[in-house]
């Protein structure tokens, strides 16, 4: 089984990668979509992070308000990395059992989802890592339409390591600066070289 990484900053495109690699035969594993699974009402996750941040980043229907609970640790690191204690063990064992499940299955390519990948992780326990890149201000403009201010933008990519940093050490860079026909072309290509790993 071929163990791929997946990852990016916000608002590169990754997402859309993944989608594709899914829908092209990976097993992906995301981890945003396990954070939001952990963070449902009702679980520890969720108690744990009200427990510490209070019931103002709940939404009145008792789910994870978003963009309460962002805003307050987009400007504080110390906020931040008592939130990543609180998520990032429960996402780290729910993804290691939904990959010993994809071995036992025998599934032949599983791609991991990281945003954080260099931030968390150590990229060097994959087989092959694949960045996707975007420049900044294409991903400023992607990110305000998503509903982000420019400050929350700025801190958000304060908070990440730039991928200059990140490029040398993948397998895969992925640049996103053209067309949505392009970064799908580049995608294939992408996972011509993963299966031929494989």
């Amino acid at each position: 089984m071929l163990n791929v990484a997946l990852t990016g900053n916000a608002g590169v495109g990754k997402s859309t990668v993944g989608a594709w690699f899914r829908a092209w035969g990976a097993t992906l594993i995301d981890a945003d979509e396990i954070v939001r699974d952990l963070e449902r009402p009702g679980s520890p996750v969720l108690a744990a992070i009200v427990a510490r941040f209070g019931r103002g980043v709940l939404a009145p229907d008792g789910t994870l308000d978003r963009g309460a609970l962002r805003r307050r640790i987009l400007d504080d690191p110390a906020q931040r990395e008592a939130l990543n204690a609180i998520v990032h063990p429960a996402v780290r064992a729910e993804r290691d059992a939904r990959l010993r499940a994809a071995a036992e299955r025998g599934d032949r390519v599983v791609v991991n989802d990281i945003p954080l990948l260099f931030e968390v992780m150590d990229p060097g326990a994959f087989d092959l890592v694949v960045l996707v890149d975007a420049p900044d201000e294409v991903r400023r403009a992607r990110l305000a339409r998503r509903g982000l201010s420019p400050h929350e933008i700025d801190r958000l990519f304060a908070a990440q390591l730039p991928a200059a940093g990140k490029r040398a050490r993948c397998h895969i860079v992925l640049d996103n600066a053209g067309t949505m026909a392009e970064l799908e072309r580049a995608a294939r290509g992408a996972w011509q070289t993963i299966q031929t790993r494989a």
